[in-house]
């Protein structure tokens, strides 16, 4: 993961980007592996972790209607969760989890199920569905992995898009 965190700082600093996470499940590991990189602080704004449903709606201004329809573990909360972070930290991206770590289903959800979302600075999202397996410990050290994967090539696809235009 600190291979990952390591290349992530270095695509956001090569462009003078800056990164924000609202985390879930994970409690806080997405800004620790990011934090553990030295020289994170040039690129990361910040992180709120919202384990409560409540207070996705609260702090990072996830629409309380999609959590009452659907409940915390779904992808538009994911995004919602991302865009807010990116707002509230007033960083140029944003990454967000929300999904089931067990012991229990929730939401309707089984356990391993995870949304991971990017939201890059004009505000499009890029989403994963993951479905992973093992204990909860496993399960949230691999959506902190997956979570890094996905920002990561978020960036290079927009340094690509950048560049093409």
């Amino acid at each position: 993961m600190t291979d990952t965190a390591a290349r992530v700082h270095a695509l956001l600093a090569r462009r003078g980007h800056t990164l924000a996470v609202a985390e879930s499940l994970t409690g806080g590991m997405i800004g620790a592996a990011l934090t553990a990189v030295p020289g994170a602080s040039a690129t990361f704004r910040g992180g709120a972790v919202t384990y409560a449903t409540d207070t996705k709606a609260a702090l990072l201004g996830v629409p309380a209607a999609l959590l009452a329809d659907h409940g915390a573990v779904h992808p538009d909360v994911a995004a919602a969760m991302a865009r807010g972070a990116r707002r509230l930290f007033a960083a140029t991206f944003g990454l967000a989890v929300t999904g089931v770590a067990g012991p229990d289903p929730q939401d309707g959800q089984p356990v391993g199920t995870v949304y991971a979302a990017a939201a890059l600075p004009d505000d499009r999202c890029h989403l994963r569905k993951l479905q992973l397996h093992g204990g909860r410990a496993a399960i949230r050290e691999q959506t902190v992995a997956a979570a890094l994967e996905l920002l990561h090539d978020t960036l290079l696809d927009d340094v690509a898009q950048t560049t093409a235009n």
